[in-house]
């Protein structure tokens, strides 16, 4: 397979990329990506099989099942940053390594539904959230240990809208690829 083809699969959306200003229209737009992900995800991956779900979306990546689970994990972890950044100056989050915890064995072997089920209520949890946050709110920001690199809560609601999106299409062009 051609590096062209495997970054596509990799980034079926492309990077994500902040905008140098972000407005209330934007973040109207993620609030809505975040909002309709769960029943999204949830129709798109319910109808499959086990040995679908055991499927990954590109060689050498997570199955399906590991991307739902994974899905549910990270998004646990960004309304904890939120929360963090809301009650703490700057604070330096805590960083987690994805790819051992996609190794995990519940998330090798567990039902997706624990995860669709999870996803449904940290995002109505997370959206509720955003919805209430000030301006002011949404400049507050915290600190990735991996470069320190500073994160302002506006740019973490795009991050994850583009979170979303990009593992939805994972999913979404495998099915296509395999005429699921």
């Amino acid at each position: 397979m051609e590096k062209e083809t495997l970054e596509q699969l990799q980034y079926p959306i492309g990077r994500f990329e902040t905008p140098s200003n972000i407005v209330e229209a934007d973040i109207d737009k993620w609030i809505s990506v975040l909002d309709t992900l769960p029943q999204r995800l949830t129709a798109l991956v319910t109808p499959l099989s086990e040995e679908q779900l055991e499927t990954p979306y590109r060689p050498g990546g997570w199955t399906v099942r590991q991307l739902v689970h994974h899905i549910s994990d990270s998004h646990h972890n960004s309304y904890i940053r939120f929360k963090w950044a809301l009650t703490e100056d700057a604070p330096v989050i805590k960083a987690y390594d994805e790819k051992s915890w996609a190794e995990l064995f519940d998330s090798k072997t567990a039902h997706i539904q624990m995860s669709l089920d999870h996803l449904s209520a940290i995002h109505a949890k997370l959206v509720y959230l955003i919805k209430g946050l000030s301006t002011e709110d949404l400049e507050r920001s915290f600190i990735h240990p991996d470069g320190n690199q500073k994160t302002s809560l506006k740019e973490n609601i795009g991050r994850y809208a583009w979170h979303s999106d990009h593992h939805y299409a994972h999913i979404h062009n495998l099915l296509k690829r395999k005429g699921w």
